[in-house]
């Protein structure tokens, strides 16, 4: 599955001096350090604290909780077993990870001592401080922390069907482990022969920004490995007038669709698909425009899950209300209306996140004012929006963009990683790094 891949001779002296300075400031530990004081005092309670989700938030925030807090009660509410590393989804659809590479046990994160129920949480009440779950089982809480993630609306789009996906020619890296996996073969199969290939991404709020124009580069990358870039036309179906939310990264990505020949089209959204002529009809500021394809990655659009809209958590009004999303305040995740009740990774109505490196940011400061509560001494802990993305531009090289809520770039590594640079370091990062650095997230200890 996997190629030989070799830096590219224009980066060997940024490689070099990476690997110097891996004595001085190991990878993984400079990855890993927060905001907020790892080892920070712990306080005794009997607080009921409930964790719809176990995703990476939920995981996350279940950890630091067991960490700092003495005698309370923490339950962690979800039905699925598996946990599944997103992050990893494109390199296993690139052919550069095996599908395993992606999945784990939910169970091997919970601390000790947290209660977890295996069932989907059907109800939210936070006017009577408890959930129910779809067993009819009620479970009152003191503070809750949503982290239910966000739902991918594949119904949105006229004709899709996710059992398909990976015939005739048609992929999708966001469903799961196995349609990534299929994703892979269907554009191997396209890289081998070329034609017409089309990417884009939603409208509206959505995990991962970055990911489908990876994808985009990725697919050209597979092309031009295998002689047949001159046989192929690439085609990108932006939602809006832009590439990304931020418009430094927004231009360069312009500058290296424009340099290897990608075409762009925008303010396209993907409305309908007829899997079987292979054509997908997008919504134009016009009407409508119809692409024929070969190869086309389909990345649906992107709400809350089905409980959280139908509660009296989402925003009203405002951007993020016509999704779902939870209505929080942007610097302590804190709910608007229910103060205790917080709101964390892909569900939080805020700007920006809604990747790992968010929910790494976002934990610490809503467990801080959390605890801030039981204690009875207010938290200045403040999420400013962090968040980032090692944005794959060919096999072997990526850009590492970290960004806030002001789209200011950050520089984790600076005289180290420039943020617009493609370099095999942050590839390195991306492919070696970031994993263990996830798990030590869940664990409570990033």
């Amino acid at each position: 599955m996997s190629e030989t891949l070799q830096p590219d001779p224009r980066v060997e002296t940024a490689r070099r001096r990476f690997l110097a300075g891996l004595g001085a400031l190991p990878l993984t530990a400079a990855l890993s350090q927060t905001s907020t004081p790892a080892q920070a005092a712990s306080v005794k309670s009997s607080a009921r604290i409930v964790i719809a989700g176990a995703g990476a938030a939920g995981l996350a925030a279940a950890s630091q909780l067991a960490a700092r807090l003495q005698d309370a009660s923490i339950t962690v509410i979800d039905a699925r077993k598996e946990h599944y590393y997103q992050p990893g989804f494109t390199l296993v659809a690139a052919g550069i990870k095996p599908q395993a590479y992606t999945v784990s046990n939910t169970g091997d994160y919970l601390p000790q001592g947290v209660e977890w129920v295996t069932e989907r949480v059907a109800e939210i009440d936070p006017e009577g401080n408890k959930v129910v779950t779809e067993s009819g089982k009620a479970v009152a809480y003191d503070f809750l922390i949503l982290a239910t993630g966000l739902e991918l609306n594949y119904a949105g789009i006229e004709g899709m069907d996710t059992a398909r996906i990976g015939q005739n020619g048609m992929g999708s890296i966001y469903h799961s482990p196995q349609a990534a996996t299929a994703t892979w073969q269907a554009m191997s199969a396209f890289a081998d022969k070329g034609g017409i290939g089309v990417f884009g991404r939603p409208a509206g709020e959505m995990k991962c920004a970055g990911a489908p124009l990876k994808y985009t580069f990725i697919t050209d990358d597979h092309l031009r490995r295998r002689g047949n870039r001159g046989k192929a036309e690439i085609v990108y179906m932006a939602q809006s007038k832009s590439l990304f939310g931020v418009p430094i990264v927004a231009e360069k990505v312009r500058m290296l669709f424009q340099d290897r020949g990608v075409k762009v089209n925008h303010e396209h959204v993907l409305q309908a698909i007829d899997l079987d002529k292979r054509i997908a009809t997008y919504k134009t500021l016009t009407g409508t425009a119809e692409q024929k394809y070969d190869f086309i990655n389909v990345v649906p659009p992107m709400r809350a899950p089905e409980v959280v809209r139908n509660s009296p958590l989402p925003w009203t009004e405002g951007p993020f209300a016509a999704d779902g999303w939870v209505e929080v305040d942007r610097d302590t995740l804190r709910h608007k209306r229910y103060p205790n009740v917080f709101g964390v990774g892909d569900i939080a109505g805020v700007p920006k996140g809604k990747t790992a490196a968010s929910v790494k940011w976002q934990v610490p400061v809503a467990v801080s004012h959390l605890i801030g509560d039981i204690a009875g001494k207010a938290s200045s802990e403040v999420y400013n929006g962090y968040t980032s993305c090692p944005l794959i531009t060919r096999l072997g090289q990526a850009m590492l963009i970290e960004f806030d809520y002001k789209d200011n770039l950050i520089m984790s590594f600076p005289g180290v990683i420039a943020p617009l640079e493609e370099l095999w370091i942050s590839w390195v990062m991306k492919t070696m790094a970031l994993k263990p650095t996830y798990i030590s997230m869940l664990r409570g200890r990033a």
